[in-house]
């Protein structure tokens, strides 16, 4: 956590992305929750600067996880809403995302669902497990715009207990992009990302080589068995 905290910036910027005006936002249903926020090194940071003003904090969450993730902060995304229910990322359309016509770059808005998608498993995920993107799909169904996009997931409390309580697993997390400047009610993206996450020490193990999966009992006393008996053979 402190490395985490030492990550805060000493003062804040404006070069981070515009939000967005009400006008322009496409409405996001916010999940209901009764369940408490667990305890990792993001949770801590989340009830650090909850008593901050909005766009205060915003500011404070962008900077401090895009060093936690230099690739993804070198893109400019802005961190507006970072809790265990839901994490929406926005990105401006300037032109270091932008592709050959002018709108932004398909491999940012991947990206984008990418850390919305990580960000809201790892706001879940206890301490002693790391997550590890295996797959997605993103399918494009229209041109979007050449203004903002945001990227909100979204997690049930369900979802958010088989997490807590799965040691080594996976799960397709919801993510959908919002093109805010269009006025087409078709969403112009649909994204699928996979996640998994497991022990930290299972991957340390790998790291070092280890077979970290040990042998059932039941599979070792039947190849001993079948070892026995070919010797009486």
């Amino acid at each position: 956590m402190s490395g985490l905290l030492k990550k805060l910036p000493s003062k804040l910027t404006n070069k981070l992305p515009a939000k967005a005006s009400d006008s322009t936002r496409s409405p996001v249903e916010k999940p209901n929750s009764t369940l408490k926020p667990i305890s990792n090194q993001f949770t801590k940071l989340l009830s650090i600067t909850k008593y901050l003003p909005a766009s205060a904090r915003s500011s404070i969450l962008s900077k401090a996880f895009g060093k936690v993730v230099p690739y993804v902060g070198t893109t400019g995304v802005y961190y507006e809403t970072v809790e265990p229910n839901q994490v929406i990322v926005s990105l401006n359309n300037t032109k270091a995302v932008q592709n050959h016509i002018g709108s932004i770059h398909a491999v940012a808005i991947t990206l984008l669902a990418e850390t919305a998608t990580g960000f809201i498993l790892g706001l879940n995920l206890p301490s002693d497990r790391v997550l590890l993107i295996k797959s997605y799909s993103v399918n494009f169904y229209r041109p979007i715009k050449k203004g903002q996009i945001a990227a909100v997931a979204s997690l049930s409390d369900e979802q958010r207990l088989d997490i807590l309580n799965t040691p080594k697993g996976e799960m397709v997390i919801p993510c959908v992009i919002h093109d805010r400047e269009s006025d087409s009610d078709r969403d112009p993206i649909v994204v699928e990302m996979t996640w998994a996450w497991i022990p930290k020490s299972e991957l340390e193990a790998r790291r070092q080589g280890k077979n970290s999966e040990k042998p059932l009992e039941s599979d070792t006393e039947s190849k001993t068995e079948a070892a026995t008996k070919q010797n009486d053979q």
